[in-house]
């Protein structure tokens, strides 16, 4: 069994070696407010990100705000999200959330995790995304990416992702909370992938536990 302190050691290792090779930008996702942040985080699930920035170029000039998703008959919504996938859901809480804030939040995205994950729609994956981007707070976003590469990594033990953002926070200053999941997205889908991660030009393949795959 590993200690905390070996853990630590191997997540500052991999920090350091990360941050210079990946940019500092912290989604890929394009926006202009935190509401259309929220938009597309949450059209992003199942979906990449270029294929969401595809869908909002379009879909943000014709929705600039909640009362307009909430006005909107629901099935032109779902056409208008369907390349996303999942649409169906993804036209329920993007209506559900939008409703949620012109009642309760006079159209405006909170900036706190608390009144974030009670948004129809949102959760703390989302919420991080949003917080961290938007407001510049600090948090884990834990996405199929984090989630691989910290088991991977040796970082958790955990599978469930809200147990795994608690692992990783024990791991970092929270200054780099941010920062280390972005590294970990952009490293899982340019190295680290899935079904064939490309050990050959991996620059963590010496400190990875799971380099004998």
């Amino acid at each position: 069994m590993e200690s905390l302190k070996q853990k630590k050691e191997r997540a500052k290792k991999t920090l350091e070696i990360l941050d210079p090779l990946y940019t500092k930008e912290k989604t890929a996702l394009k926006y202009h407010s935190p509401f259309e942040l929220l938009v597309a985080t949450i059209l992003s699930a199942q979906c990449t990100d270029e294929r969401v920035n595809q869908v909002t170029k379009v879909l943000f000039q014709k929705y600039k705000g909640p009362k307009d998703y909430v006005k909107v008959p629901i099935a032109e919504l779902e056409e208008d999200i369907r390349p996303t996938g999942f649409f169906r859901n993804k036209a329920k809480s993007l209506k559900a959330c939008s409703q949620a804030l012109v009642e309760k939040h006079d159209g405006l995205v909170p900036s706190t995790m608390e009144e974030l994950i009670k948004l129809p729609g949102v959760g703390r994956k989302t919420a991080n995304c949003v917080l961290g981007a938007a407001f510049d707070v600090p948090g884990v976003v834990v996405d199929t990416h984090v989630k691989r590469l910290a088991k991977r990594l040796g970082l958790t033990d955990n599978t469930d992702p809200d147990k795994i953002e608690k692992d990783i926070e024990k791991l970092l200053p929270k200054d780099k909370w941010r920062r280390f999941s972005d590294l970990l997205i952009y490293h899982g889908r340019a190295v680290c992938k899935s079904r064939k991660p490309d050990h050959a030009n991996c620059p963590l393949f010496r400190l990875c536990p799971s380099n004998d795959i």
